[in-house]
């Protein structure tokens, strides 16, 4: 029997060496490329490779994504481990059902008005402005006329005393998308809700998604709970004004959540939302995380965009919204308002911790909707510079938002083309209220 040989590739100690520190480095070096280029989740155990819900082909849930325009992320963000997270958040969510809040919540306006946010006064409103701990002033937050929405969906809103993801779709202007990225235990400790119209609900029982349309529970589509919502009885004439109800009252609407994550629909979320709020709102200590909006930072500059593109046509009061802001101590964004990063966010998503800071920018938010137009962006440096107590918000770079959601298009497509707004120029403000944040905004001030 011949002697064994050590193969000549294996002979040498330092070639060796060499291989070993090659095999056990080159996984690290590729998880640093590519977290310095890209936004790099840890992703948790994931439920089982089946769908959430099988849509049948004719829905098209998944048509018309619109192309991301960032394939990286400066500024990464990194998720802990999905265990870790979920015990954390659950532990949050108990501790604060079994002590006493640190400081007293908010106090709500209660009756019956012609509106339901009550339609007060420029004046009227910024008096809510200001709050202090021991307040005991109501502050108006809707409400003040019903949100219809049946006894069974309103008990279970009520027991939703975690995290809740909500979204809605009214006018049938969007489709429902599942969730993906589902940790293991996400689909029994968050609570999933979808407001719909009956309008959607006639689309979703057309394509025999729904067939319970007449029972008091319409039932689940995958792990969204449908709760619809009476198209004659609700408040407003205009579907997105009632839309910014469960959007911004989210708060009256789940008053025993914690933590909540809007939705807009034509959004598909494609991380875990437990560790989204871990990541972006926890660990940031904030009581709101989110996205910037990725073309605009001041205020005026957005209002332009809706007034050319027809996101509201009115645009006169779009005019007369500014005026007023501007009159009562709306500046454009500078360094000065450090930390926020920018005036004007992309509200497609938020995340929040439900307390007393977060809840009551989103009543005065609520309110300025009502008063103008859903268009929230326009109301939200207005709010958020002027309220005090100040609102910790973590204004997350637009890349992540493209990582962490798809977004679609809308199953409506707007008539025509957007009307063009010549610029304005420092020429045309004679007179405005708005002339010497214009110009502090195009540089021309002396100030």
């Amino acid at each position: 029997m011949g002697r064994f040989e050590t193969p000549l590739l294996f002979q040498s100690k330092i070639l060796c060496l060499s291989l070993l520190y090659l095999l056990t480095t080159l996984p690290f070096s590729i998880y640093v490329s590519i977290s310095q280029t890209g936004c790099l989740f840890r992703g948790p155990p994931l439920i089982p490779n089946t769908k959430l819900f099988s849509y049948p082909s004719s829905y098209g849930e998944h048509k018309y994504a619109l192309p991301t325009t960032l394939s990286t992320c400066h500024s990464p963000v990194r998720f802990s481990d999905y265990l870790e997270v979920f015990e954390k958040i659950r532990n949050l969510c108990w501790n604060s059902l079994s002590s006493a809040p640190s400081s007293p919540g908010l106090r709500y306006m209660v009756g019956r008005e012609s509106s339901f946010a009550g339609n007060f006064s420029t004046q009227e409103r910024k008096s809510f402005f200001n709050h202090t701990d021991d307040d005991q002033v109501e502050v108006p937050c809707g409400f003040l006329k019903e949100f219809p929405v049946r006894e069974s969906d309103r008990l279970a809103m009520e027991h939703c005393d975690g995290v809740v993801v909500a979204s809605a779709i009214f006018s049938n202007h969007d489709k429902i998308r599942q969730p993906k990225g589902l940790g293991a235990q996400t689909l029994h400790s968050v609570c999933f809700f979808m407001f719909i119209d009956d309008s959607t609900l006639r689309g979703l029982a057309a394509h025999n998604i729904l067939t319970n349309t007449e029972g008091d529970d319409v039932g689940m589509i995958g792990a969204w709970r449908i709760v619809r919502v009476v198209s004659s009885e609700l408040p407003y004439d205009n579907p997105a004004m009632n839309g910014v109800i469960p959007k911004h009252l989210i708060h009256r609407l789940f008053p025993h959540s914690k933590f909540s994550i809007w939705l807009d629909a034509k959004l598909q979320l494609t991380v875990d939302p437990l560790l989204l709020i871990h990541s972006l709102l926890i660990s940031k200590d904030a009581d709101m995380a989110i996205s910037k909006h990725p073309f605009n930072v001041h205020t005026m500059e957005e209002a332009m965009a809706t007034a050319r593109w027809k996101k509201w046509e009115d645009i006169e009061s779009l005019r007369v919204q500014m005026e007023t802001y501007c009159e009562n101590g709306l500046q454009p964004w500078s360094p000065s308002k450090h930390p926020y990063t920018t005036d004007v966010p992309d509200t497609a998503l938020i995340i929040r911790r439900h307390r007393l800071r977060s809840n009551l920018f989103s009543c005065l938010l609520f309110n300025e909707l009502e008063a103008f137009n859903p268009r929230d962006q326009l109301a939200f440096a207005y709010v958020r510079d002027l309220m005090s107590p100040k609102i910790n918000i973590n204004m997350f770079e637009v890349e992540v938002f493209e990582h962490i959601a798809v977004e679609y298009r809308h199953n409506l497509k707007r008539d025509g083309v957007g009307q063009q707004i010549r610029s304005a120029s420092s020429r045309d403000i004679s007179g405005s209220s708005c002339k010497a944040y214009l110009l502090k905004m195009w540089g021309e001030s002396n100030d």
